[in-house]
């Protein structure tokens, strides 16, 4: 055999990147491996639609069973995203017996165990690289060459739209919302963002990592969330002056036995590796306990790097079916369906960074100080801008020493009730 027969389900940016590398490349991957790939079905929602791709009409179809009955296609990418009818298909493709790859981060983010375990019993290969990072190839990193490693943490930049964000605000000093409308401009952030800067997307990248990093299963729902949507230019500009970029983080760490798994806004040193990615760009540092410190580093998303990590699952799913080479560890099931201990958000100890909006008279810090005080909240630094005006609040900026998140929950319900502070407490979490 020197062909193998593919369907892509979805033929929207990814499913025409996909379409255009293999056109392209066809030739040159048959040289490398001995088989030619060969697009052969492509469902898709209307077959009269206008499209910027010559395409044979008799590849495309709107009946997905064209594609699972069919014996010659052995390899199905699913490329359409959301949760249904996806999840339904990739779960029917594995049980008619045909390898998947699929891009679609949010059914692997909850209900990556039933996919797997449905992967395992058919003896399947189930391919995701392009479901984290884009073109960065981290889940091969993680599967196979850092397979004599134990992760001890992984700590990333996965969104682009908000890393565009934070770069555009404080380097052009824009505000949140122009911002977000120039990356939707410039097709970095979509027409309903809010995945994006919500968190929500970096979490579901993070729940995938953090199952293969530690080998079981960890849903989403145990990922803690915190978007950037209430990051305020002023807070930028205070980070800065203090020596510090805001980044909108994901962390996977295994500290004594327990996990932390989130996703937040966080101030990191100036002289940190992950303040140099900038715009659309992703970055993954990643620690193990023999290989030391490593960073991945590229365009997260996009036609053309999304569709470079589609193909090389391909490929190795033609290796996995044609060759018979197993995968290099299984995918990540546990007994009993059950997960090492998640470590709450509340018991987890941070230096943070404060923004209070204050009156401007005698006395105030010293009953903010005196409620910190009360939590055995540490002041680092402290800085208090005079007002201008005769009226209004004033920003009462302090960075702490290390202390629980639970301690601070309760200290700043108990600021923002005081009378002489005018609004809610910004707080930022600070990698050390």
């Amino acid at each position: 055999m020197n062909e193998v027969k593919i369907a892509l389900l979805g033929f929207g940016t990814v499913g025409t990147g996909v379409y255009e590398l293999l056109e392209k490349k066809s030739e040159l991957i048959k040289e490398r491996i001995g088989i030619k790939p060969i697009i052969k079905k492509i469902l898709v929602k209307d077959l009269k639609k206008k499209r910027n791709i010559k395409i044979d009409q008799k590849c495309l179809t709107t009946n997905v069973e064209e594609i699972l009955e069919d014996p010659d296609i052995s390899i199905v990418c699913e490329l359409m995203g959301g949760i249904e009818p996806a999840k339904s298909y990739v779960l029917k493709a594995l049980q008619k017996g045909k390898e998947v790859v699929t891009a679609n981060k949010a059914i692997l983010a909850q209900y990556g165990n039933e996919i797997w375990k449905e992967a395992t019993k058919r003896k399947r290969f189930l391919g995701f690289e392009a479901s984290v990072g884009g073109g960065i190839p981290v889940i091969k990193t993680l599967k196979e060459a850092l397979i004599g490693n134990n992760i001890n943490s992984i700590i990333g930049i996965i969104n682009g739209t908000t890393n565009y964000i934070l770069t555009r605000m404080l380097e052009n000093n824009l505000n949140f919302k122009d911002a977000l409308k120039e990356a939707q401009a410039k097709g970095y952030a979509e027409a309903d963002p809010t995945l994006d800067i919500k968190g929500v997307d970096s979490a579901h990248k993070i729940s995938i990592l953090a199952s293969l990093a530690f080998g079981f299963y960890i849903p989403v729902s145990e990922v803690y969330t915190e978007g950037i949507e209430e990051i305020d230019l002023m807070d930028l500009k205070f980070a800065k002056d203090f020596g510090y970029i805001v980044k909108l983080l994901a962390f996977a760490q295994k500290r004594k036995n327990k996990i932390e798994i989130r996703v937040h806004p966080t101030l990191i040193p100036e002289n940190h590796v992950l303040t140099s990615i900038r715009l659309n760009y992703n970055a993954l540092y990643i620690t193990g306990d023999f290989v030391g410190d490593i960073l991945l580093y590229g365009l997260g998303a996009g036609k053309e790097p999304t569709a470079s990590a589609v193909v090389s699952d391909i490929i190795d799913a033609i290796e996995y079916s044609y060759f018979r080479k197993k995968p290099f560890i299984k995918y990540p099931l546990t007994k009993n369906d059950k997960f090492l201990n998640i470590r709450p958000i509340e018991e987890v100890k941070f230096r943070y960074y404060f923004r209070f909006s204050a009156i401007d008279k005698p006395g105030v810090l010293s009953k903010i100080s005196g409620i910190l005080g009360k939590y055995n909240i540490s002041i680092a630094s402290v800085v208090q801008i005079g007002r201008q005006k005769k009226k209004g609040s004033v920003p009462v900026v302090m960075l702490t020493h290390e202390t629980k998140e639970k301690n601070v929950i309760k200290a700043l319900h108990e600021i923002d009730k005081l009378d002489v502070v005018t609004s809610s407490t910004k707080k930022l979490r600070i990698l050390e």
